[in-house]
């Protein structure tokens, strides 16, 4: 096992999946923050490793948070990366990786967590982010799905796909060397409005969710996300209603939204997901 990994317990835990959601990595909206944020302030937890954030991390770029009271230093909190166990709403297990992005040793990092992953009997690796788009904030959020295996990208419909070369995250790294190791690896990408990225958009957190609850069959609720998402949504109608060069702009994205949105179809029903997982799980076994 990596020398940069040190488990505080190893709670018995039955084919959980493992969530990965790393600061630094693409999050537009802050999506996948608020979604595990919303999953972990919704379930008990419990920390089984901690890694070796003095290796791994840039203290000049991830500087610790100094707590000064009365010109009393009282506390210097350091940043970390955690690996915790949890159990969704139906009582299944899962692992979820959290923490800050490593700047340092990503192979080795990501290597280790394949190790504990096996060593927990992971069945599934998903990593959760989202990325700005021409989209509007009228429609549904549409989401994208990628793999190192294009059987697991197959595996399921209703998803974005694309084609672009960019700069990858630490997250690719695991879900590579996850799939190397045998697992089914992917990520799940929500579109974010490019013209509300810079702030908070609880609709694609909502959208994160529920597909992590369908590709890896979870049950994690949304929290008082639908709250928000409603607030941000009349809060962003009002804004675009009084001026008419947001509002033809909207109105083009819709257009293309719409135009585009056929070419991936209607979302599978409840009964069809449900078949869908199934079957997914059972190519995997195979």
């Amino acid at each position: 096992m990596s020398e940069l990994i040190s488990f505080v317990g190893h709670p018995p835990l039955h084919e959980p999946a493992l969530v990965v959601v790393l600061e630094g990595w693409i999050d537009s909206g802050t999506a996948a923050a608020t979604a595990m944020q919303t999953i972990l302030g919704n379930s008990d937890s419990e920390i089984v490793a901690t890694f070796d954030t003095d290796t791994l991390l840039d203290h000049r770029a991830r500087r610790p948070i100094m707590r000064l009271v009365d010109g009393t230093v009282e506390d210097l909190a350091w940043p970390t990366i955690e690996l915790r166990a949890l159990t969704d709403e139906n009582g299944r297990h899962t692992l979820v990786l959290v923490g800050a992005e490593p700047d340092h040793h990503w192979q080795k990092f990501s290597d280790g967590i394949i190790d504990a992953a096996l060593d927990f009997g992971v069945r599934s690796v998903v990593g959760l982010g989202a990325y700005p788009a021409a989209v509007p904030h009228t429609r549904d959020t549409q989401m994208a799905l990628t793999s190192p295996s294009s059987d697991v990208v197959d595996a399921f419909s209703g998803f974005v796909r694309g084609s672009v070369e960019v700069p990858g995250g630490i997250q690719a790294s695991i879900e590579w060397a996850a799939s190397g190791a045998g697992l089914s690896a992917m990520a799940l990408w929500a579109q974010v409005p490019h013209y509300v990225s810079g702030m908070a958009y609880p609709a694609a957190s909502i959208a994160l969710i529920s597909g992590l609850n369908r590709v890896a069959g979870l049950s994690f609720g949304t929290g008082e996300l639908e709250e928000e998402a409603e607030s941000t949504r009349s809060h962003l109608d009002e804004l675009v209603s009084g001026n008419p060069q947001h509002s033809n702009m909207v109105e083009q994205l819709e257009e293309a939204y719409d135009s585009s949105a056929s070419q991936y179809g209607p979302l599978p029903t409840g009964d069809e997901l449900a078949a869908e997982f199934q079957a997914f799980l059972r190519d995997q076994n195979d």
